[in-house]
């Protein structure tokens, strides 16, 4: 209908808007409770409040407005992205929860807009979503950033969410290809993947690299590549795992001293459990094996261990069913991406709608969405919220 289409256009518009509000000009980069989220929060508050929600910011960063009163249904994604980002991950699940409010829905539906998700700026992801939970990260270095953004830590135990929330609803570009293979414009979730995540600190001395000789080196940065090698190495060999080293910081960083420490950050995901956790036991061993043959120290950090998540089968069936009535193939499918449904689901009942990414492009500032799935995910949240039992 044309209302759909109107609002799938204009969520569209907000998404592009939204990239404008970025730590680095020119790339849409925003992580948690960074200054830019000043402004995305003084946007997306605007349009809370122009759909008659009731609008706060909870201590841990979350900009929440409620619709209508009572038992709700939440609906959201996370405000924050990744390093040079596209404009849809995560932004446009919050768009559309705003705009099936503006549709005045026959139920109360809260819109949550999550602080982080990504963790790119403490190394631990979903930070938002983890508050609302009940189980919020109480680091200093988090603690010191919610006190920067003007709130207050000691209070995120209010972050979390009572018993008048009965479900989560979370809408989100799939950030892969299935769909775009199958030429489908929407997903039903039925699962999300587990996750681990750690960071390796690898020390060894550093020294002049012209008066070194290579047997006399403790080089940090050598011990890192071996690693980084055998990472790669175990998820080639392992049927569907899926292993990065995505950032590493050299100390000192100068190209003539030989590198005296190496920090780096590995991301670990299978969609069993049992093969992820092993993998994560043979590369922390790896690891500590190859410290110990260059005669320098390891250091391991896990970040996170998130298991794999089945979405509420209620749920997933009464968003079929919404598929379905709006006229679309009902297609069930698993995320390997992790998603701040997974954490939800530890409290109430959870449901993901994926909306087709074209060319699976995402986490890259080319990820782009069509208007007519966009419309399509519109039709079916509406569904969803009229037929929704609470």
């Amino acid at each position: 209908m044309e209302r759909f289409a109107e609002l799938a256009r204009e969520a569209i518009r907000r998404c592009r808007l939204l990239a404008a509000c970025t730590e680095q000009p020119g790339h849409i980069t925003r992580t948690f409770l960074s200054p830019p989220m000043h402004e995305a929060h003084r946007m997306v508050r605007a349009w809370m409040e122009g759909a008659r929600m009731e609008v706060r910011v909870d201590a841990a960063g979350n900009l929440r407005g409620l619709f209508g009163s009572g038992a709700r249904l939440l609906i959201g994604s996370h405000l924050d992205t990744v390093p040079d980002a596209g404009a849809y991950d995560g932004i446009l699940g919050v768009m559309l929860g705003i705009a099936l409010v503006e549709c005045q829905p026959p139920c109360a539906v809260e819109v949550a807009a999550f602080s982080d998700a990504e963790g790119v700026r403490f190394g631990v992801p979903f930070l938002g979503s983890l508050a609302m939970a009940g189980t919020p990260v109480m680091d200093a270095p988090v603690l010191d950033a919610i006190r920067a953004f003007g709130l207050d830590p000691a209070l995120q135990a209010e972050a979390a969410i009572g018993s008048d929330v009965r479900g989560f609803l979370e809408i989100h570009i799939e950030q892969g290809p299935a769909l775009d293979g199958v030429k489908r414009r929407l997903g039903a979730v039925v699962s999300v993947g587990g996750q681990s995540r750690a960071a390796v600190r690898f020390t060894g001395k550093a020294n002049h690299v012209a008066t070194t000789s290579m047997e006399a080196r403790r080089d940090a940065l050598g011990a890192a590549a071996e690693w980084i090698v055998a990472v790669e190495a175990l998820a080639r060999t392992t049927r569907g795992l899926m292993a990065t080293v995505g950032r590493v910081d050299v100390e000192p960083g100068a190209a003539n001293v030989i590198p005296g420490a190496v920090r780096v950050t590995a991301d670990v995901r299978h969609a069993r459990d049992a093969v992820r956790i092993e993998a994560i036991r043979h590369l922390r061993a790896r690891a500590q094996s190859i410290a110990q043959a260059r005669q320098i120290e390891c250091d391991w950090r896990p970040l996170c261990d998130q298991t794999t998540t089945p979405m509420d089968p209620a749920m997933v069936e009464a968003l079929g069913a919404a598929i379905r009535s709006a006229g679309y193939p009902d297609h069930r499918m698993a995320s390997s991406a992790s998603h701040d449904a997974m954490i939800l689901a530890r409290k109430v009942p959870a449901a993901m709608l994926f909306v087709r990414t074209p060319n699976g492009l995402s986490h890259h500032p080319d990820e782009t969405v069509l208007a007519e799935d966009v419309e399509a995910a519109l039709s079916v949240g509406m569904n969803f919220l009229e037929s929704w039992d609470r």
